[in-house]
């Protein structure tokens, strides 16, 4: 689908993740617009019409392409409507950028993995918006050049001031540390090989139906271990950041952040209160990549099998909550597809 001509772009879930996607693509996209709004709320999908003019709204997938409304598909409707979506827009093999996670569990995203393979293109990009961060960019390349040894450890924070009522413990692992699944390999260039769940001391600010903060370990194949403090009730702000340890130094990413304001005898930095800043130009560099990808027939992110891999890492995590010692992953081998 080699193209230079605009890719009319249907976005599938017209909520907080969506409008958001919607706004992106109208006003910094370049080489794309949104043509469809797929919502199946009727004020919800008005609202978002009203983001992108002259999009049309539909009730369904199947609707937008029997219309031949779109070229793309932005797929960010809660996990759990993933699967439904992804089949159609496979078998009319329509590029899809799909919000984590791939699908709710590994065996419906193998499901997912074989119909891409079936279908013999790769369409899938899955909105792992790390990977897109410069901070971790960099990070990453500072790792592979070495200049201060072997990484050793990775030493991860997941902040948030609070969640709402119907976050889980699982949601802890399924929602948040899922992130971690995906760019920690990334990062170290090694696959996870087991993962392990600590609870620490309990926040008494934490919802009831809640037992954290915890700390998670994750080991990788080349023996870098890498722990992450989940944390929802942290109340200052929202934080994401990783410190990689090496033999000769440290580096370190995403903290501080904001503006620094020295005011009545005390210093203060700025701090983000959701992953909609922290990760803006994250999202906006992803969905760019992913753009001029689609035009040129493949993908320029995270595959599909690489979202196979974090399904399997978030059900040995969920695991992990309920059993002591770390949890081992039991991945197939990767389908030559995917090479």
């Amino acid at each position: 689908m080699t193209t230079t001509a605009e890719l009319r772009v249907g976005v599938v879930g017209a909520g907080q993740m969506g409008a958001d996607h919607i706004k992106r693509l109208t006003h910094r996209i370049t080489g794309a617009h949104v043509s469809a709004i797929v919502e199946p709320d009727a004020a919800r999908a008005a609202a978002a019409q009203e983001l992108a003019p002259g999009s049309v709204a539909f009730g369904s997938l199947e609707e937008a392409i029997a219309a031949d409304a779109l070229d793309a598909v932005v797929i960010a409707t809660p996990g759990r409507f993933h699967e439904p979506v992804l089949l159609p827009a496979i078998q009319a093999g329509l590029p899809t950028l799909c919000e984590k996670p791939l699908t709710e569990d590994a065996a419906s995203s193998w499901r997912v993995l074989e119909a891409e393979m079936q279908g013999g293109r790769k369409i899938l990009q899955v909105g792992f918006m790390r990977r897109f961060d410069p901070e971790y960019a960099q990070l990453r390349e500072f790792i592979a050049g070495k200049d201060a040894g072997e990484l050793l450890m990775l030493r991860c924070v997941h902040r948030n001031p609070s969640v709402l009522d119907y976050y889980t413990q699982e949601m802890l692992i399924a929602d948040s540390v899922v992130h971690e699944f995906d760019v920690v390999p990334w990062l170290v260039g090694s696959s996870i090989r087991s993962v392990q769940v600590r609870h620490g001391r309990r926040n008494s600010l934490s919802p009831a139906h809640l037992d954290e903060p915890i700390l998670v370990l994750i080991e990788l194949e080349n023996g870098v271990l890498a722990d992450v403090e989940m944390n929802v009730s942290v109340q200052f702000g929202y934080q994401v950041a990783t410190e990689a340890v090496f033999e000769k130094g440290i580096a370190r990413i995403g903290q501080p952040a904001g503006m620094q304001v020295w005011e009545d005898g005390r210093f203060s930095v700025g701090e983000h209160r959701s992953f909609v800043t922290r990760f803006a130009q994250a999202y906006d560099i992803e969905v760019q990549a992913w753009v001029d990808a689609a035009k040129q027939d493949t993908i320029a992110g995270p595959s599909a099998w690489d979202a196979y891999r974090v399904s399997v890492a978030v059900e040995a995590g969920v695991r992990a909550l309920h059993e002591p010692g770390p949890v081992e992953l039991d991945l197939p081998a990767q389908p030559e597809f995917y090479s």
